[in-house]
């Protein structure tokens, strides 16, 4: 008789065969910065997470270092909104400040940026609007500029997710010709066009105000086209690629892993936080069980590094 149960007898022989370890250094933590003063603001579409202003982010920042969590990404919420989203590219733009406040604050920490759109224009589109939908190759343009302030503020990684044509080419060239040659590339190479997106947009202001993104996101029922999407960005020079949704791909994220030797990201969505924070609320499940679960299915399937809302508090869980 086969008895793969002596392998499991107890947790000196499980921890010692176990294949799959998850760590704090796997996450990058999404932090939202918004105008203003003294704001610390629970967002009520992500049960846990703020709003911070610039001033504020200090306490979250020493918080992500004392966990041991190597990296965040930043989104910004400006106050103005227009055509062609200026503030998003502005010198003093709420990211640029955020990105400046934190490199002051440490040297810990991988700072990274979101570089695109939805969030400063006034459609809610990752791009300029032409005819009712994004002109591709003017978007490009608008993009290279963020992706340049956000270098000149400081920030070490570069994360288009807008989802146009060759815009990560574009952006390497532009940072190459900046002098920021050291600043990496991780692309949103596979984004679907995903209903998990919803409370984020609640939480970043950045609905579209008409249509959707379907012309410029993945369709959810392509495997093989993220295949070819991450294939074209290692092409342009991303440094590391990433798949959103995971927790519904979880089989693209393998594909990718066996497809690629580039480092593969996956981003745990908002509206997959969503899900498990109402479910325990209505104490449904065994939310710290579910929340490890979840993030170490992702790093099974082949994720070297995981964005998740849940950083802060899976850290907490696996120092226990």
């Amino acid at each position: 008789m086969r008895r793969g149960r002596r392998l499991r007898a107890d947790e000196n022989i499980r921890g010692l065969v176990r294949e799959t370890i998850l760590t704090p250094q796997d996450f990058i933590l999404p932090i939202f910065a918004v105008e203003g003063e003294g704001i610390k603001r629970e967002i009520e579409s992500l049960p846990g997470v703020y709003h911070y202003s610039v001033d504020m982010l200090k306490e979250v920042v020493e918080e992500a270092v004392n966990l041991g969590i190597k990296g965040i990404m930043i989104f910004g919420l400006p106050d103005h909104k227009d055509c062609c989203g200026s503030e998003a590219y502005a010198d003093n733009g709420i990211v640029q400040r955020a990105t400046r406040k934190i490199r002051e604050l440490t040297n810990d920490l991988l700072v990274s940026t979101d570089v695109c759109m939805c969030e400063y224009t006034d459609n809610g589109h990752c791009g300029i609007i032409h005819d009712g939908d994004v002109d591709n190759d003017e978007t490009l343009d608008y993009l290279c500029k963020i992706a340049v302030s956000h270098a000149k503020a400081g920030s070490q990684m570069i994360a288009p997710s807008d989802m146009m044509d060759g815009r990560v080419y574009r952006i390497r060239e532009a940072l190459d010709k900046a002098g920021f040659k050291n600043v990496s590339i991780m692309s949103y190479s596979a984004k679907y066009c995903s209903a998990y997106y919803g409370p984020f947009r609640a939480a970043a202001n950045s609905a579209p105000a008409f249509g959707d993104r379907k012309t410029y996101q993945m369709d959810p029922a392509n495997r093989r086209e993220a295949i070819r999407e991450v294939l074209y960005d290692i092409e342009e020079g991303a440094d590391i690629v990433m798949v959103k949704p995971a927790l519904s791909y979880l089989d693209i994220i393998r594909e990718v892993r066996d497809t690629v030797e580039t480092p593969v990201c996956a981003y745990n969505v908002s509206g997959e936080y969503a899900m498990v924070k109402a479910a325990a609320k209505m104490g449904l499940i065994d939310e710290e069980k579910i929340i490890l679960e979840t993030l170490l299915s992702m790093k099974r399937a082949g994720a070297d590094i995981i964005i998740t809302y849940h950083a802060l508090e899976a850290s907490k869980l696996l120092r226990r």
